[in-house]
């Protein structure tokens, strides 16, 4: 189909109908979505009454099930069913008479397209991206104002439980609403461009993975206003206090931790199809992009490890609102049980955080030192051994919660032993970057601060592997200092780079180097001295998730959330620059970068359909330096040779 032919069936799709209020009400959209939500929530609501009526149960209108059910299950799926995510399986089921593919759904013609169900990867991949930004700045406003609070001794601005709920929703949104689906949207935008294939495998399901994750985001944040607020137990939802010992803002936090495993399940399995059936003639496994081998084994992780954490999330929700006992002692319940669960799946959601990420610097760093990247086999190798080790290290979380004593050693050394695939990249970026030329743009600095952040981050967490010493620096700011020099030092880092790294293709436009540099500089700076003192109070004993502290630690806090509110404004430059860029910024060419990948072979931004003649990869991806090497060559399909011949 021409390009041509998908614009007029567009117009036409969007026009059919459209002065009556009859199709305005019925069609999918926004205004469907909104009396479908209420349609549905009022239906989940009469379904708890009902059900606690006809079964003698008192008082009927209970909140809990009634929030549970109506609001937080029932409404969000009449949202689904409104806005469109599930028309074409409906009708469908249904039976209905086949009808040919318009395209109608597909690609942006104008900004209203982002706002509806798309099945284009290419908008699904912006749309992720732009949601995720947002969570991410409404859990940074979160961190400081827990700083504002810690600043000094004593008590500011907020009681014990608002001050738990703040630091609680500001690590959920930034793991569960920003870094995990940040990655997933530059995934979803570059991989299927790097494998030659016109979209993802099941477009419907990527565009319906996208619309769970703002409901997730909402349930999480909403959590705030619901009576008693906010969930105040931490990210990782400890039991028996977050089942049975906080307000109803806890089911909150159990339900949108469903809707966004939900979305990271159904992505992952999109891009293992993806990647195992699309990919173009002559793209082997071992010709693939190491972008693409990080997506594929993070997939692998996502698979695999996503459910354990939707199964305590579900065991400890049925113990908060149908009073179970699987985790309350008092009862017989086991809360160790819990954490092993928990951490089961959230060991290897830190390899979900962070391979992608690796990924990244792959493609940056050989980019912008000119040079192939060393040992190729051998990382992508790597990528599948953490994929494996990361499923024997999940107890070294647990060293002082009491479990097994026995289990110590054997968890201490896989923890040791992650550190082996995890130093051969290190390595390997190292070396290819020796004796490159090397081009300081603002990826590769954001690459190169990645590498140094990350391997404070990955010391620390040596340090944190040993026995002895996880002991000494259990809860204290130590263990905040290493998760942030992981998770933002590493994880952050390479979504910045890779945000700018692919911003021309994206949108046609070149971001302004100096303000990109003057963002780097200023997240650079203020991150150290933001996290890097909390590596040393926490060893005298500072400890975490307090809202007050003894004096003796006052001037260190002081200068940590000082330094805090300067590494939040360096977000402004970032933004300031990515929107006025993608307004006014300078037109890029198909390949600013001089990259070898498949989706700097096509226009910025690309074609609806990504190639409009058949990539043939005829050899590695990283080339650079090599006269005369190529990637891959365009091929005319058999429809474009049709098309050229005269008539």
């Amino acid at each position: 189909m021409t390009a041509a032919t998908v614009e007029e069936t567009h117009h036409v799709h969007a026009t059919a109908g459209g002065g009556s209020p009859w199709r305005m009400l019925t069609r999918g959209g926004w205004i469907r979505a909104a009396w479908m939500t209420c349609l549905f929530g009022a239906l989940g609501f009469g379904i708890v009454v009902l059900a606690r009526w006809g079964g003698g149960w008192h008082p009927i209108l209970a909140t809990d099930p009634i929030v549970l059910v109506s609001l937080l299950v029932a409404a969000p799926l009449g949202f689904l069913a409104g806005l469109g995510a599930f028309d074409y399986w409906t009708y469908y089921a249904l039976g209905g008479a086949t009808r040919p593919e318009d395209h109608s759904g597909h690609g942006a013609r104008s900004w209203k397209d982002y706002f509806r169900v798309n099945t284009d990867h290419k908008v699904i991949g912006m749309q992720y991206l732009v949601t995720t930004i947002f969570f991410f700045l409404i859990g940074g406003m979160l961190a400081l104002l827990v700083r504002a609070e810690l600043a000094k001794p004593g008590m500011q601005y907020f009681d014990n439980q608002t001050f738990n709920g703040l630091f609680s929703v500001h690590a959920s949104l930034m793991i569960f609403l920003f870094i995990i689906p940040a990655f997933a949207g530059l995934a979803n935008f570059v991989v299927p461009l790097m494998l030659g294939a016109p979209d993802m495998a099941f477009p419907r399901l990527n565009a319906l993975s996208f619309w769970l994750l703002p409901i997730a985001g909402i349930m999480m944040v909403a959590s705030f206003v619901v009576p008693g607020g906010a969930f105040a137990c931490g990210w990782t939802g400890y039991v028996p206090l977050c089942s049975t010992h906080q307000p109803l803002g806890a089911v909150f936090f159990n339900q949108a931790v469903q809707w966004a495993g939900a979305s990271s399940i159904m992505t992952a399995l999109n891009f293992l199809v993806t990647i195992i059936t699309m990919r173009a003639p002559g793209m082997t496994f071992w010709r693939m992009p190491l972008l693409v081998w990080a997506n594929f084994t993070t997939s692998l992780l996502v698979v695999i490890a996503t459910p354990f954490i939707a199964g305590s999330q579900f065991f400890s929700m049925f113990d908060h609102v149908m009073h179970t006992a699987f985790f309350d002692p008092a009862k017989g319940g086991y809360p160790l049980g819990y954490q092993h669960i928990f951490w089961f799946y959230s060991h290897p959601a830190v390899y979900i955080m962070m391979l992608p990420g690796f990924g990244i610097m792959s493609e940056v760093i050989s980019v912008f030192s000119r040079k192939p990247v060393f040992g190729y086999r051998l990382m992508a190798l790597s990528l599948m051994a953490i994929v494996v080790l990361g499923f024997s290290v999940w107890a070294h979380h647990m060293f002082v919660s009491g479990m097994a004593s026995w289990l110590r050693v054997p968890m201490m050394i896989t923890t040791l032993l992650i550190a082996v695939p995890t130093g051969i990249k290190i390595f390997s970026w190292l070396a290819t970057m020796w004796e490159g030329k090397l081009h300081f743009n603002t990826p590769m600095l954001f690459a190169l601060g990645f590498l140094s952040m990350f391997v404070i981050g990955g010391l620390s967490g040596v340090m944190l592997g040993a026995v002895p010493i996880d002991i000494h620096v259990s809860d204290t700011y130590f263990i905040v200092a290493h998760i942030h020099y992981v998770l933002f030092g590493g994880s952050v880092f390479t979504i910045f780079a890779g945000i700018y790294y692919w911003f021309p293709k994206m949108t046609g436009r070149m971001y302004d180097e100096k303000l990109g540099k003057l963002h780097f500089w200023l997240t650079f700076v203020g991150f150290n001295l933001t996290f890097f003192p909390m590596h040393i109070i926490g060893t005298q004993g500072m400890p975490r998730r307090v809202s007050d502290y003894a004096p003796k630690f006052a001037d260190v806090n002081m200068f940590i959330s000082i330094a805090s509110f300067g590494l939040g404004a360096s977000v402004l430059v970032f933004l300031y620059n990515m929107i006025t860029s993608w307004r006014d910024g300078e037109l890029a060419g198909s390949n600013p970068w001089r990259g070898m990948t498949l989706e700097w072979l096509v226009t910025s931004p690309p074609p609806v359909f990504n190639f409009d003649e058949i990539p043939q990869v005829v050899g590695s991806p990283y080339e650079y330096g090599v006269p005369g090497a190529q990637h891959a060559v365009l091929v005319p399909s058999k429809a474009t040779e049709m098309e050229e011949v005269p008539v």
